[in-house]
This record gives structure tokens, sequence and C-alpha cells, in this order.
């Protein structure tokens, strides 16, 4: 009788996978920080680096890790200080106050230099909370939309791996194909999950949240170097909520309210195929002429 043969793990949760310090794996006492060892998965690398959402995401996971976590996340906000290379890393989590029903955490990423120095390469401030069963409304409702399986799939390019991660279904405002400084609208709708499916969770709608190319190349069809420097994702929905979206699709749409001398913003929501806003996103990045 052959046995099934276990299935290997997801790129992402590879991705994912923190290692406890020993002198750390458990964090005694409140605000005890708790720190892991982690590196960049070759699978999300990006043009130089990482991909930001996954290292985005591996600062949320230091922090549903640590043993004093209390509820669920509500706003993780990143700060990308420097570019993360592709080298081991160490991430610290410290919660730095846990109330009644809510807890604030400081996260830093850092890593070691050419001089054997560690310098922070990232820092991030979080906030999980107990969420209580109260009225619930949304003032963002889904767009009216084709279905994602009447939608074709975006090509995909070997120019950047982790695009190759994402199965990305472009509604409106897909990036240009003539790269000719013609300017348009810098709106972007598409549908987007996994590749291959995988269940969504904190961390991977996370890492969703910033899977949109930069507006500034949708507004001008012009190659513009930018880096992301500030990413901040609301999350409007529980566990149940995200477990019951399942390996589904969602439906990102993005746009920008402002370029001005270097940094332009770029903001947007994400819904789950049955409607349901389950987080906003923001953030605001540089650009070079």
């Amino acid at each position: 009788m052959t046995r099934p043969q276990p299935m290997a793990p997801h790129p992402f949760d590879e991705a994912l996978a923190l290692t406890p310090v020993a002198a750390t794996a458990q964090a005694h006492g409140r605000d005890a920080p708790a720190r892991f060892d982690g590196q960049p998965h070759p699978a999300y690398a990006n043009m130089v680096g990482p991909f930001g959402g996954v290292t985005a995401a591996q600062m949320l996971q230091a922090v549903l890790q640590h043993p004093q976590l209390l509820g669920e996340p509500v706003a993780l906000t990143v700060n990308f200080a420097a570019a993360v290379v592709d080298a081991p890393f160490r991430v610290e989590a410290r919660p730095v106050r846990t109330n009644r029903s809510t807890q604030h955490w400081t996260v830093t990423l850092t890593q070691s230099g050419a001089d054997g120095v560690d310098a922070v390469m990232l820092t991030a401030t979080a906030v999980t909370a107990v969420r209580r069963d109260t009225w619930s409304a949304v003032d963002s409702p889904m767009p009216a939309v084709t279905a994602p399986a009447d939608v074709p799939r975006a090509p995909f390019t070997d120019r950047v791996r982790w695009v190759g991660r994402y199965d990305m279904r472009p509604l409106a405002g897909a990036i240009p194909q003539h790269w000719d400084g013609t300017e348009a609208d810098s709106l972007t709708q598409l549908w987007l999950r996994d590749d291959p499916p995988r269940p969504l969770d904190f961390l991977s709608l996370t890492a969703l949240a910033d899977a949109f190319f930069p507006r500034i190349w949708r507004r001008r069809a012009l190659m513009t170097p930018i880096g992301t420097v500030s990413m901040t994702v609301y999350f409007h929905a529980g566990a149940d909520e995200l477990a019951a979206t399942g390996e589904g699709y969602l439906l990102g749409q993005a746009r920008s309210q402002s370029f001005f001398n270097g940094f332009f913003d770029q903001s947007a929501e994400l819904w789950n195929e049955a409607g349901h806003l389950l987080a906003t996103t923001h953030q605001i990045v540089y650009y070079k002429e």
C-alpha cells in the first residue's frame, strides 16, 4: 500500500519561519522582548533584496509568536529604514504596553554589516486587541466588478521573482505596456491571491496589502526608481472572517492622492469575494527623478 506523501510547505510559510533565539526562547514577565532569527526567502526576491510585503509579514509574525500576545492584529506600521539584504536577520518584538483589551508593540529587524556591527533595517509598531461583538458597518462597499474566474491572469514576468508567487487578474489600471511617459489616473483594480493558493490569515493579508505596483508607474508610465518608506495596514476582520475567506481571491483597489517633491502616497482596500472589507493600507513612497 502506497502511503500519501506529505505536502511540501507553502513558500510563504517557509519565508515566515522564525526561530526563537535560545537565550530568549520564552519571554518572561510583563513587557519582556522576544527575539527570533530569520532570513529572506528566494521565492520572494525583489529587484533589490526581498519583497517588502513578506518582510512586513515577518515583523508581524514575531508579534504573533510572542508568548505574551494578547488578542489579534488591529494595526501594523512598518518603517523601512534601510534596504534588507539577502542575509540572515534578527527580529525583536516587545509589548510596550498591555491594557485590559489592547496591546501595543514595538518591533525591530537588524542585520549584521560587513564590519560585524548590527544595524537596524526596519522598525515597526503594532496594536493587537481582543475584539468584542458590537455594532459594525462598512462605508466603503466593494465595487461591482467581473468575477475572478472571468478575468485572465496577468502574464508572469521572471524579472521579479515575488510576482510569480501571486495570481493577479487586472480589472482596471494595469501596469503600463508602453513606458512612454503617457499620464493616466493612478487607480488600479485587480483580483489577487497567493500562488499556489493558501488559506488567508493575518500574515498573508499583510503581504497582499503590498502587492500593488507603485502608483507613480501607473500615473506617468515611466520606470521611476522608488522605495517604500513607511507602510501601514489596518485589519477590519478577525481570524474567523479570514478563515471563511479560505483560498479565495481578494479584490484590491489602489490609488494615490499626491505626488510631491520626491514622495507619493498609496492607499488601497482589500475585499474578499463575499464583499467583506478585510483591510485598508496606506504607504508613503520615495521616488527619484
